[in-house]
């Protein structure tokens, strides 16, 4: 007789990080159900409809372990040719972020090294890269273009992370990030650049379908409001949503033009205003916060948590990993550093990992929680609570992770 499911897990604890279910959205002693790679069942093991062994192809006992969604990392630089290193002692003698990037450093230095990479060199760079993240739990990454800064470049790099989401087992999303900065050919022709980026490249990455998303990056080193505004329109012409780099060095009050023109997301948000916390309440615009780049910068202006919290505004976290800023490969580490950095809490951070960074991409009614109907994407960990995947720092508890409702290999 035909079984009703292909998989199902018991002697399980559910952190299902479904809203309005308790803390952590949890189910102890739970068991979940596997079909055609979606999420079947989930619930407590004892209102199982029988035996566990007649209703599914295969059981899989989890020996008391917890089972979360999938991690997933929302805001990422993972393609990019070489590193910069020698930027990092820069810093620590003195220099700073935007000394570095005035002096042709930072992400011109990038953008030199990506350029003469090929589409192999970036696509096996990447790889390394994207599979330490999925080693912790990554299901679903998000990966930025921005270092190509010319046509073809930019659309290499995309090209680059289609590639991974190709050769493997994880979910790849792509974004268009061609306003990160100045390339040194239009150094006396900042309109020329914007002419490009939205004349050409939006227009030829939208037709080739290589982007999910438009980015840019509003601050005193890279753009203005009103020219990301024109960015964002010229991706609303092409049907692609939008996201933003905002507030991260000063208050440019980027985060509330995104929210005022729909974008999923604004992120970084160290010095997000009021009128931005309220624009995005408004709007529905997650807020993705980068603790990474804060460490690694040694900035001291922590986000408005607090005025975020009490707006209701969605928070992620993401390890914002790329070369320059945040050479960070580890989204457990980033739990840890939105919890002591930022002051979430445990279950904020984890939501920031899975619920909310699903929303941030624009995923929120496939991925994010353990609710029937939703990809089979988890991860099984040996901890006693759910916590402690924000208590410990270097420890990796991952037993299994599953993609689609497939085991990946570790």
């Amino acid at each position: 007789m035909p079984k009703l499911w292909d998989q199902l897990w018991i002697d399980c604890h559910l952190a299902t990080m479904a809203e309005g279910r308790g803390p952590y959205g949890a189910i102890p002693n739970g068991a979940l159900a596997v079909k055609d790679g979606r999420i079947a069942w989930v619930g407590v093991a004892a209102n199982l409809h029988g035996d566990p062994e007649t209703l599914a192809t295969e059981v899989i006992s989890c020996g008391g372990a917890w089972l979360t969604p999938g991690l997933i990392d929302c805001h990422t630089h993972l393609v990019f040719g070489g590193n910069r290193a020698h930027e990092f002692e820069m810093r620590l003698k003195g220099a700073s972020y935007e000394e570095i990037a005035r002096a042709g450093g930072g992400i011109i230095s990038t953008v030199k090294a990506t350029r003469e990479a090929s589409l192999d060199q970036l696509t096996q760079s990447g790889e390394g890269r994207l599979r330490q993240l999925m080693a912790e739990g990554v299901t679903t990454v998000e990966i930025k273009s921005g270092y190509g800064l010319d046509t073809e470049n930019e659309m290499k790099m995309l090209k680059a992370a289609i590639a991974l989401g190709k050769n493997l087992p994880v979910r790849v999303r792509r974004t268009f990030l061609g306003a990160h900065a100045i390339p040194p050919e239009f150094s006396d022709d900042r309109s020329g650049y914007l002419d490009l980026v939205c004349n050409e490249m939006i227009p030829a990455v939208a037709r080739e379908d290589l982007a999910d998303a438009v980015d840019a990056f509003c601050e005193n080193i890279a753009f203005t409001r009103e020219e990301v505004e024109r960015v964002f329109r010229a991706a609303s012409d092409a049907g692609l949503p939008i996201k933003l780099h905002a507030e991260q060095l000063s208050d440019q009050k980027g985060a509330a033009l995104a929210a005022e023109m729909g974008a999923l997301s604004a992120d970084h948000l160290e010095y997000l205003d009021g009128a931005g916390v309220a624009a995005m309440a408004k709007a529905g615009t997650v807020a993705v916060l980068l603790p990474g780049a804060f460490y690694y910068l040694r900035e001291t202006k922590v986000p408005p948590i607090e005025e975020l919290r009490a707006a209701k505004v969605p928070i992620a976290l993401a390890t914002d990993a790329n070369p320059g800023s945040s050479p960070i490969l580890s989204p457990l580490t980033i739990l840890n550093m939105g919890c002591t950095l930022f002051g979430l809490t445990p279950e904020e951070a984890l939501a920031g990992l899975t619920r909310n960074g699903a929303r941030a991409l624009g995923l929120g009614d496939d991925l994010g929680t353990l609710e029937e109907g939703k990809s089979a994407d988890f991860c099984r960990w040996r901890i006693d609570s759910p916590a402690e995947l924000a208590y410990w720092v270097g420890a990796n508890p991952l037993e299994q992770s599953v993609f689609e409702g497939s085991v990946r290999p570790r």
